[in-house]
């Protein structure tokens, strides 16, 4: 199987890659063409599993019945633009110049290039295994990524941008690469040091991105799915997920601080933020500024996220932690200091639930929403 895939990568980067380098100029300052191949492949395969297997669980156990899918088709477009054309073009002509700069993976043991601070440099048999070291250096990233999460919830500025993730009302299994480009920058300049430094190679940090990318992509799909008493304290599941997208619940003010997991929920039950036993909710933001996502359109939505995110980042409101809503200027505004009832404004119609076992968790049914 590996044998076939290194022969699917040489092919693809010699009479695909290369040759479109080439037509543009860029042979010289791209990443390896192999490396290049590797990532769109693995994009490919990606929007397959989310395409094929994802989105027709969705119509099978649906946590939410919706009357259409109109807001979720910017997220499509989003997702399909994000993993075969920005984040393979950001990879290879930003970030992996910048990893072979500052150092690369360590290779062998006459590695002087290698990052001083590699895994493989201090225990050093674990090259010897390479599965054991993928899940050393899985277990790294991931928990870099968990308090990454929880400080974009904390600091307005990093808010205003990760909102735009938040503010649809139709969570789905294209939900997950909806997000800032400015928020996926900083994002993906923090996980691509952790690699750097871990002395991860970039075919080893694209599978790891794949990984996280496509239990996201299951853990935001529109399925009222979890994993069990024992898994769920392990593992992030759809249901889990599911409520760290709620809407705010005015009185439970702080309920919807839970949850940040990216694949493993163990950091939140360690940490403290975990949430269980909650019957599924209505996803969105209360905040109308960061709702008015809903309304806009691939290049309106990053625009009100800039908007918000120039109006928090140039004050001092916006570096003072806490959770902001955004006032008529962008100014943010704590939460403390608003009506809760207010911000919570859209909410779910009552209407009937079909007959469901006792240990299963209904799907809610919206009401239509125009975008």
């Amino acid at each position: 199987m590996s044998e076939l895939w290194s022969h699917l990568v040489s092919w693809f980067a010699s009479h695909g890659v290369l040759p479109l380098l080439q037509f543009l100029h860029l042979e010289g300052l791209a990443g390896d063409p192999n490396d290049i191949s590797a990532s769109l492949l693995i994009a490919a395969f990606q929007l397959c599993v989310i395409g094929l297997i994802f989105r027709p669980l969705e119509s099978v156990v649906p946590a939410e019945k919706w009357e259409h899918r109109k807001l979720t088709k910017v997220d499509f477009q989003y997702t399909v633009l994000m993993l075969v054309g920005i984040f393979p073009i950001f990879s290879y002509l930003i970030l992996t110049p910048i990893a072979n700069y500052f150092g690369g993976p360590d290779t062998g043991p006459g590695d002087a290039s290698a990052s001083p601070l590699a895994i493989t440099h201090w225990v050093p048999w674990l090259k010897q295994h390479p599965w054991l070291l993928f899940g050393c250096y899985y277990v790294v990233y991931d928990l870099v990524y968990y308090w990454m999460h929880r400080l974009q919830h904390a600091l307005p500025w990093w808010w205003a941008l990760h909102s735009m993730h938040h503010s649809t009302r139709q969570m789905s299994c294209w939900t997950n690469d909806r997000g800032s480009l400015i928020d996926g920058f900083i994002q993906s300049m923090i996980l691509a040091t952790v690699g750097i430094v871990m002395g991860v190679d970039p075919e080893q940090f694209a599978w790891l991105v794949l990984m996280g990318e496509l239990v996201q992509n299951f853990s935001h799909a529109n399925v009222r799915i979890a994993f069990g008493p024992v898994f769920n304290r392990v593992l992030v599941s759809p249901k889990f997920h599911r409520l760290h997208h709620m809407l705010v619940d005015p009185t439970r003010p702080n309920l919807h601080n839970c949850n940040f997991g990216q694949v493993f929920s163990i950091w939140d039950v360690i940490f403290g933020t975990a949430l269980y036993n909650e019957p599924l909710r209505p996803t969105g933001v209360g905040d109308p500024m960061v709702d008015d996502d809903n309304n806009r359109n691939l290049v309106g939505l990053h625009w009100n996220a800039a908007k918000r995110f120039w109006g928090a980042v140039r004050r001092l409101e916006g570096w003072k932690f806490g959770e902001v809503a955004f006032g008529p200027d962008y100014r943010p505004i704590p939460v403390d200091q608003l009506d809760l009832h207010g911000l919570a404004h859209h909410v779910m119609q009552p209407a009937h639930v079909a007959q469901e076992s006792p240990d299963e968790t209904p799907p809610i049914q919206a009401s239509t929403e125009t975008a």
